[in-house]
């Protein structure tokens, strides 16, 4: 007589617990999100940060990107975040969190953020609305103010890099980068989710 195996009964999971290969990835290798593996794609493809590299981390929380960044420059670099949101994870020496607005710095925290950064890198996105239209313009909108922080802190030839959601301005956005720096590429990790519309713009030497 056949025997039927018993079904092994799994608790249902609840809606946004889905996790993929980046995110298991992520846990075990103790980085606080995915988002890490989309700056280690663009690191190989573009090699920005290098070792003493001053990076500026713009919209750093919850700490994958400043974490990384802060493990290519080493100890003898230095890697500032800043975000609205504080960052938890522990931070090498050399590597700080700061819980601000980068447009509005108050006295105390404008040392930390003084010109001649060599990278600067944003991850930051908007609270989604599902509406492709809306999405895309509160994204352009931390773009172009990425941007304008890029160039007024950065050392001339540094490199730029910050997450964008396409929409009907991005040519227009790509433009304002090329008339910043000396080359400009898109790029796409395969990191990033099948669905999502989000991409990279990378400025490479900062026009003097």
């Amino acid at each position: 007589m056949a025997v039927k195996k018993a079904k092994i009964s799994r608790p249902p999971k609840k809606k946004g617990q889905w996790e993929d290969h980046y995110t298991r990835k992520a846990r075990d290798e103790k980085y606080p999100a995915r988002s890490v593996y989309k700056l280690q794609e663009i690191q190989r493809k573009f090699t920005l940060i290098k070792k003493g590299a001053k990076v500026l981390d713009l919209g750093c929380s919850p700490g994958s990107w400043l974490l990384y960044a802060a493990e290519l420059a080493g100890g003898g670099g230095r890697v500032v975040g800043i975000d609205l949101k504080p960052v938890t994870i522990k931070l090498p020496s050399h590597a700080e969190a700061l819980v601000g607005d980068i447009l509005a710095l108050t006295p105390e925290l404008e040392d930390a953020f003084s010109p001649g950064f060599t990278v600067v890198i944003s991850d930051m996105a908007p609270a989604t609305t599902g509406m492709k239209d809306v999405d895309a313009a509160r994204s352009l909108e931390l773009c172009e103010m990425a941007l304008t922080v890029a160039t007024e802190r950065l050392h001339p030839g540094g490199h730029f890099v910050c997450k964008i959601f396409q929409g009907g301005d991005f040519d227009a956005y790509v433009s304002h980068v090329k008339e910043r720096f000396r080359q400009v590429k898109i790029f796409k990790p395969e990191s990033c989710r099948k669905q999502s519309k989000e991409i990279y713009v990378v400025g490479l030497g900062m026009k003097e």
